[in-house]
């Protein structure tokens, strides 16, 4: 599969630079594969494909707020520092990007918040843009991360060209993140409102959790035509028992089991035992899926509508087909629905 097939052009007036007023009432484009047919409707009107039994599995993991301004030892030179991931929590050592990254050599320090109370000292160069830093805090691990949360921010992608806002600390968020550690939400979650998980409950739909720790790798551009080439970074997932119970009870019994998000996906094709069923897991997956793709384990799924040339449009594409894709996609354009993270969304069936 060639990366030339995944071009479209997207107009900047399309990229949602803030959330709508209400998650469950974003717009639903909903893809029939069987029928290849197009429908329009409103997020919260979900429910309606959903019966008893059926599984909607939703990725728990809650964005920390990764991005801290900092000033360069001597010069006082204003350096934007990106966490990605820690490294070792004895020595607080942490894998980050720096921006501009020119100025920032091994052995400088970085000092944070008015009062300068945290210190970072870079002790190696990972990319032309990623650092390895250490911070250098003398209180507790846990008053060290209290102090990281205090100074950091919604890291929102650059592509919304603003600062992040208060209502971006809720909104870049599902309602059901739990376990702190990505630096990008699973977007297809946050649609989903109180009241409609609620009534989701209520009609007796499962709704268990995975957790996938989304880094940036999955938003790195792709360099190579030919995507067999193209290495995604590993990310962190866990998949536990009772998430796999009510799946492959699902699977048995010919139920609906939807995969809220391409997150979600990748952690249950990261999941598969021999047999074709779900299987308990914690690691890391660097599974990139693209067509051609058998699935495993979802026979539906929601998502975001995504920016052109992304491993997240080949993921979907595997799931609807690149062909149905490229129409969805262009409908979306003529009927003004709004693209990337605050976007808009699909139900794929």
């Amino acid at each position: 599969m060639k990366l030339s097939r995944f071009i479209y052009d997207l107009p900047e007036e399309l990229h949602a630079k803030h959330p709508r007023p209400h998650r469950d009432e974003s717009k639903l484009m909903v893809l029939n594969r069987k029928e290849q047919t197009i429908e329009h409707k409103t997020f919260k009107d979900i429910i309606n494909y959903f019966d008893e039994k059926d599984v909607m599995i939703f990725n728990d993991t809650k964005v920390f707020p990764a991005r801290l301004f900092g000033n360069k030892e001597k010069t006082g030179a204003r350096i934007e520092v990106f966490l990605l991931r820690e490294l070792n929590k004895e020595t607080k050592l942490w894998d980050v990007l720096v921006d501009p990254a020119r100025k920032i050599r091994i052995g400088n320090k970085l000092f944070f918040g008015e009062d300068e109370s945290l210190v970072a000292e870079v002790i190696d160069n990972t990319t032309s843009r990623g650092r390895t830093l250490r911070f250098l805090y003398d209180g507790s691990y846990d008053e060290f991360r209290k102090k990281l949360t205090e100074l950091g921010e919604t890291p929102l992608p650059k592509y919304m060209d603003r600062l992040a806002e208060p209502e971006d600390e809720e909104r870049f968020q599902t309602i059901f993140a739990e376990h702190e550690g990505a630096v990008f939400p699973p977007t297809a979650g946050m649609h989903f409102s109180k009241h409609l998980l609620k009534r989701l409950e209520i009609k007796g739909v499962d709704l268990p959790k995975v957790t996938l720790h989304i880094g940036l790798g999955t938003f790195n551009s792709v360099d190579v035509e030919d995507l067999r080439k193209h290495k995604l970074d590993s990310e962190k997932i866990f998949v536990g028992k009772d998430t796999v119970e009510l799946v492959n009870n699902a699977q048995k019994n010919k139920n609906r089991i939807c995969a809220v998000g391409t997150t979600v996906m990748r952690a249950l094709e990261s999941s598969v035992n021999t047999s074709g069923n779900l299987k308990p897991f914690e690691g890391w997956t660097n599974k990139f899926i693209f067509p051609p793709h058998e699935f495993s384990i979802a026979n539906c799924m929601i998502s975001n509508f995504h920016p052109p040339k992304s491993t997240l449009m080949m993921s979907v594409a595997a799931f609807a087909g690149l062909d149905f894709i490229h129409k969805a996609y262009q409908e979306a354009m003529k009927e003004g629905y709004k693209f990337l993270a605050y976007g808009d969304a699909m139900l794929i069936i």
